[in-house]
């Protein structure tokens, strides 16, 4: 089961450890404005600004943007998915208003996983990261297990991510643990 919002405040920053806070854009935030939206949000994104605050200095937001040219199965997706396949500049792909200027450090992908250069660039190739956000079973889970296998510390904070549903965020958390000690959920 996942932590209660109180568990949040024991989460303390380990020395030298990154706070990525991935894809918290509009997309994925309210079910009523898109299918993507997680109905575990709402409660989320309190958790995730108070994170933030501890991790002052070492924070970066990362985004999901939709880009067509990136091919392969990727064009059967946005088969499934067209209403995503808007501009960058799009509210949709908005980082929500509570988490506006957390920081400067803004990693926008086209993949699920946002473990790659451009985040490498900010935080090390072997560095330690707390990771926070939506969705658990999604971005989540694909940005941890490429860390954790290319020699990242990774922690989950459960309670500061959000499922596409609980039952998957619960199973998305549930399958993470089996990567310790590399990827550790909190």
């Amino acid at each position: 089961m996942s932590p209660s919002p109180a568990d949040i405040d024991a989460v303390e920053p380990l020395p030298d450890e990154w706070l990525v806070i991935i894809d918290p854009q509009a997309i994925f935030a309210d079910p009523a404005t898109s299918p993507w939206g997680s109905p575990m949000w709402a409660a989320t994104v309190p958790r995730i600004a108070r994170l933030a605050t501890a991790y002052e200095g070492r924070v970066v937001v990362t985004r999901f943007v939709a880009d067509l040219g990136i091919g392969g199965s990727w064009a059967s997706y946005y088969d499934d998915w067209p209403f995503a396949l808007v501009p960058d500049e799009d509210p949709l792909y908005a980082v929500v208003p509570e988490l506006v200027g957390l920081t400067e450090h803004v990693v926008t992908e086209p993949t699920f996983g946002k473990w790659g250069p451009q985040l490498r660039a900010v935080v090390g190739d072997q560095p330690r990261l707390a990771l926070a956000g939506v969705a658990t079973d999604c971005c989540v889970i694909a940005t941890a297990i490429p860390a954790g296998d290319a020699g990242a510390t990774v922690r989950v904070v459960a309670g500061a991510c959000a499922g596409s549903t609980p039952a998957m965020h619960e199973q998305a958390l549930g399958a993470m643990e089996m990567f310790a000690p590399q990827v550790t959920v909190v």
